[in-house]
C-alpha cells in the first residue's frame, strides 16, 4: 500500500461541481493499494502517515505529526501509484489490486483513519476528482506499507 503524502496549508476535492472534502493546514494523502496489500498493510500505513513527523517545530525542524499539530487529513484514491512505469512508455496497472478488492480495503482504511482520528475528509473511490491543494514547503513523501 502506498500514500503519497504533502503537507499543505489547504486542500480541496471536487466532483462535478461539488466540493466533497477539503481542509486547512494538514496532510493530502494520495492512496494507492497494491495487489498483495492486505488489512495489515492498511494499519500500518494509517499508523505511519498519523505518526509522521513532517511539521515544524517551534525551532524549525520536523519534528511534529499531523497528529500533534491536529491538522486535516484529506484522503484520495489514487490507483496511478500502483502502476508499474518500469519499462515502455504507457503505466501497465498490474501490480494495482483489482477495484471491487481495492474499494474495500480502501473502505477499511477510511473506516479505521475515522474511527482514530478526528480531521479526516475524503474523495470517492473511483470517481473523477479534481484535487486542488496549497504544497507547504513543498514538502512531500512517499510512504509504503
Amino acid at each position: 500500500m502506498l500514500a503519497l503524502i504533502q503537507r499543505v496549508t489547504s486542500a480541496s476535492v471536487e466532483i462535478g461541481s461539488e466540493t466533497v472534502g477539503e481542509i486547512g493546514k494538514g496532510l493530502l494523502v494520495l492512496l494507492g493499494i497494491e495487489k498483495e496489500d492486505e488489512r495489515a498493510d492498511a494499519d500500518t500505513l494509517l499508523n505511519k502517515i498519523l505518526a509522521y513527523r513532517v511539521f515544524p517545530d517551534t525551532e524549525g525542524k520536523m519534528n511534529l505529526s499531523v497528529n500533534d499539530i491536529q491538522g486535516g487529513l484529506l484522503i484520495i484514491s489514487q490507483f496511478t501509484l500502483a502502476a508499474d512505469t518500469n519499462r515502455g512508455l504507457r503505466p501497465s496497472f498490474s501490480t494495482a489490486k483489482a477495484p471491487r478488492e481495492a474499494k474495500e480495503l480502501y473502505h477499511y482504511f477510511m473506516h479505521q483513519l475515522q474511527s482514530q482520528y478526528d480531521h479526516v475528509a475524503s474523495g470517492k473511490f473511483g470517481a473523477d476528482m479534481q484535487v486542488s491543494l496549497v504544497n507547504d514547503g513543498p514538502v512531500t513523501f512517499l510512504l509504503n506499507s
